[in-house]
């Protein structure tokens, strides 16, 4: 049916219907004590088929009288705020984008209540990011009172593990996307990315994912015709790091270009989120990778991170737990990542080993000169570290000139150390232990397996109860030791890590095979080398330490 040549029934009216007053006689009416056109206008805005044209209508309203809506008025915001206009015409959302920056502007009272409404919306197809922008553009001169009322909404509203893939990707893309893409200049990133992270570690920290676990990393096709992983939470888990590493690179980069200043300032953000989340948590999963892809991007952010972990495991004033996770990163990131050059690799152990030389220095003449982990927990990870880097890393040093690759690994005097009356050998991980022994036999630097023999005929090591009383023996993983860029098992994040990685080679091993470790890293309960009381455990290391001269890039 048509009128004037209008298709009568597919196109909305010219004019709306409404009825009562205008907003402003409302108000004054309802001031006087007349409510009755105040129910009508709220009953009219929660009408489920109001009209693109209608809602347009009332926001011009709104905005005219904005500075009257005080508190007394939250019921009818309330009401506006959950107008259905996601999803509307351009028009509507743009003057919804205006009401929503005109009332936080002059109402100060309705920040939580619209930064919990859009928080609550976050899907990518909307773009709410750039309503958050709004919102926050208004009170940018006002950033710890925003970072107050938006951080807790973003807690609260974060998804849990039972949540689908699909909802988890929605709210982090938006998070990320509309929390720190826009907010250069301020502390908002970081508290952005802490909760991210933090969900992350609460939430996933439990899984474990290694690349024999067939149930947990086996995938299958969806209905869409993508490959997904099997096990539920490890899907989600994927989905998370393909968003946070996007991120991670769209932040960074401008037109295809590293912006250095953007990746700097990222990395500091990161790095203050590694220490106060993910270094704390022992065999936290994957999320990790998050530093090392960043770091991959530049060999000074590489080398800024190794320097940050060796202080970290030099500090006295750290816990020892803090310090012996410090070295666990240290050697399982000089082992794995393939974008570091073997000078760096070698600058690390020329502060590593002679700070260990140092360490037995102070103690073989000591009180303490035995076995005991919560003596010397930092010094056995540091010497595990080693021994873990020279595995993986041997081949590159020694390539090229054999000869000077071997005098190199000669002046190390690694005979020293595994001969000490400390007796890192009977500490460290088997599979690291026998393999280190292997490798150092070959090339005629330490010949291990006496010691390993003598060991093996006697109990395990000493660890001290975390409860207190005398010394009790534990036949579990003395240092449960867990090496953090272990393989990288989620499917289509691994797409971004797989080009950094140095794979386990081995001569007539299977290409396919990756973890020299499998079935060696048991899980640790009850009494362990990182107990709660060790955390208390200082260990009073030598002030005299080498420093990262190779670096070049110092990031402040």
């Amino acid at each position: 049916m048509e009128i004037e040549g209008r298709d009568f029934m597919n196109t909305p009216p010219l004019k709306t219907v409404r009825f009562g007053g205008n907003v402003v006689a409302t108000l004054a009416k309802f001031k006087q004590g007349d409510t009755s056109d105040y129910e009508l206008l709220k009953h009219q805005l929660a009408d489920p088929d109001i009209k693109d044209a209608q809602i347009i209508n009332w926001l011009q309203e709104f905005r005219n009288c904005v500075t009257q809506l005080s508190k007394d008025h939250e019921q009818l915001i309330y009401v506006a705020l959950r107008l259905p206009w996601l999803g509307r015409s351009p028009a509507v959302v743009e003057e919804y984008l205006s009401f929503l920056s005109n009332l936080v502007s002059a109402q100060t009272v309705y920040l939580r209540a619209c930064l919990k409404m859009v928080v609550s919306n976050f899907k990518p197809s909307e773009f709410l990011s750039v309503c958050v922008d709004i919102l926050i553009t208004q009170y940018g001169y006002f950033e710890d009172v925003t970072s107050c009322f938006l951080m807790p909404i973003l807690i609260e509203n974060f998804p849990f593990v039972q949540k689908s893939s699909r909802t988890l990707e929605c709210y982090v893309h938006n998070l990320l996307s509309g929390c720190c893409t826009v907010w250069l200049s301020f502390t908002l990133p970081r508290s952005v990315m802490s909760i991210t992270f933090c969900q992350v570690v609460v939430q996933y920290g439990c899984l474990s994912l290694s690349p024999g676990d067939e149930d947990v990393c086996s995938v299958k096709s969806s209905p869409a015709g993508t490959n997904v992983m099997v096990h539920p939470v490890a899907e989600r888990l994927d989905t998370l790091m393909v968003v946070l590493l996007a991120f991670i690179k769209d932040m960074c980069h401008v037109n295809g270009c590293l912006d250095v200043e953007r990746t700097k300032d990222l990395y500091k953000d990161l790095v203050c989120v590694f220490d106060k989340l993910i270094l704390p948590t022992h065999a936290s999963c994957h999320v990790q990778y998050a530093l090392f892809y960043l770091c991959s991007f530049r060999l000074a952010l590489a080398e800024a991170f190794l320097e940050h972990l060796w202080r970290l495991l030099q500090s006295q004033s750290h816990p020892a737990v803090l310090r012996q996770s410090a070295a666990g990163y240290m050697g399982s990131f000089l082992a794995r990542a393939n974008f570091l050059p073997v000078a760096t690799v070698r600058a690390c152990l020329d502060l590593l080993v002679p700070w260990l030389h140092l360490y037995i220095d102070s103690q073989d003449s000591g009180s303490r000169a035995y076995c005991d982990i919560t003596l010397h927990g930092p010094f056995y990870n540091a010497c595990q570290a080693v021994f873990y880097t020279l595995i993986f890393r041997h081949r590159s040093i020694l390539e090229g000139n054999m000869k000077k690759g071997l005098a190199y690994l000669q002046s190390l005097n690694l005979e020293r150390i595994v001969m000490c009356q400390l007796n890192p050998l009977k500490v460290c991980l088997p599979a690291v232990t026998n393999m280190f022994a292997a490798i150092t036999r070959k090339y005629q630097l330490v010949f291990c397996y006496t010691i390993i023999e003598r060991n093996n005929r006697h109990v395990l090591p000493v660890v001290r109860s975390s409860v207190g009383g005398d010394c009790v023996s534990t036949n579990t993983n003395p240092l449960d030791s867990f090496f953090p860029f272990d393989p990288y098992v989620l499917k289509r994040s691994s797409k971004l890590i797989e080009p950094l990685y140095q794979v386990w080679e081995e001569p007539c091993s299977d290409a396919d095979e990756d973890d020299f470790l499998r079935g060696e890293t048991p899980e640790t309960k009850g009494v362990m080398g990182m107990t709660p009381g060790s955390y208390e455990s200082h260990l009073h290391s030598p002030s005299s330490t080498p420093s990262f001269k190779v670096f070049k890039w110092n990031i402040k």
